[in-house]
């Protein structure tokens, strides 16, 4: 296939040494417009009577449903939990109550398998040393204006586990992101530390393996970008983002990818792959 890695030996020096680094102006205006088009359509197409899951960070143990294991090969819709009210309706549009669509709109939908299966994703990967990666989640986040929900911190390795180790997160910004509407926050060099805990699915559902650990919110940098940017997180990372009390959005489009080729796949993550899903490019 001939793929050719596209990083500089500054932006490689920056993963290795901090954990993360920005790419801006990774995707074009139009590429964006597409996506946030896209998801307008399957918004409008969605009945949310059909379901009312919530995406919770804080409460993850207890909302994780048949709902959220089957999401991992379809394009499933999750609520904000502030999105009801006492009697269980949404209190606005089911537009402005969708905390995040996933996990499976990278095989799936045309628009979104394009830029997740893209040259330039593949040359991304090809210089971060992956010899035969595949895409194993992608999810739509929205952080709405208002009820946008905190994410706690974590590291993404916890929960798309190989061995050895080899998560990555692409975390691709639709509008701004600011410290005003919920932007990302890293603590830098903390993946030095390695892997601190499990999310494990056992036959009575998905807990940690260890309690998370206290964090001094002193160590954490903000990860503000211009919308097109690229945020590559190494799957040791340590990173959050806080509620959006704002009154704008902030969407974007993350994608987990792990290494096949040499790693194996963890049985006991919370994905469950019958298939091994097609891998962006050959070893």
């Amino acid at each position: 296939m001939g793929i050719v890695g596209n990083l500089s030996p500054e932006q490689l020096h920056s993963f290795n040494s901090q954990g993360f680094f920005v790419m801006e102006s990774f995707a074009s205006p139009e590429e964006i417009g597409a996506m946030r088009k896209r998801m307008d359509e399957l918004l409008q197409d969605f009945d949310p009577s059909t379901t009312a899951s919530i995406f919770s960070t804080k409460n993850q143990l207890k909302l994780t449903s048949e709902y959220f294991y089957e999401s991992a090969e379809k394009i499933s819709f999750f609520f904000e939990e502030k999105a009801f009210d006492d009697d269980g309706n949404l209190k606005q549009s089911k537009e402005l109550s969708i905390n995040k669509v996933g996990h499976a709109l990278h095989e799936i939908d045309p628009v979104f398998k394009e830029i997740s299966c893209s040259q330039k994703v593949s040359s991304l990967l090809f210089s971060l040393g992956y010899k035969r990666p595949v895409i194993i989640q992608s999810m739509y986040i929205f952080k709405q204006p208002g009820i946008g929900g905190e994410v706690t911190p974590h590291q993404d390795n916890s929960f798309l586990y190989t061995e050895p180790k080899s998560c990555t997160g692409l975390w691709l910004a639709l509008e701004d992101a600011t410290i005003v509407n919920g932007c990302l926050w890293a603590i830098p060099e903390s993946q030095k530390n390695g892997l601190v805990r499990r999310f494990i699915r056992g036959e009575d559902g998905v807990y940690f393996d260890q309690p998370s650990p206290s964090y001094d919110q002193k160590d954490f940098v903000p990860i503000e970008v211009k919308a097109g940017s690229l945020v590559v997180i190494h799957g040791d990372l340590i990173h959050q983002s806080f509620e959006n009390q704002s009154p704008k959005s902030r969407h974007a489009y993350s994608l987990h990818v792990v290494d096949t080729d040499g790693c194996k796949w963890a049985e006991d993550n919370w994905i469950k792959r019958k298939v091994e899903p097609e891998p962006l490019y050959a070893s």
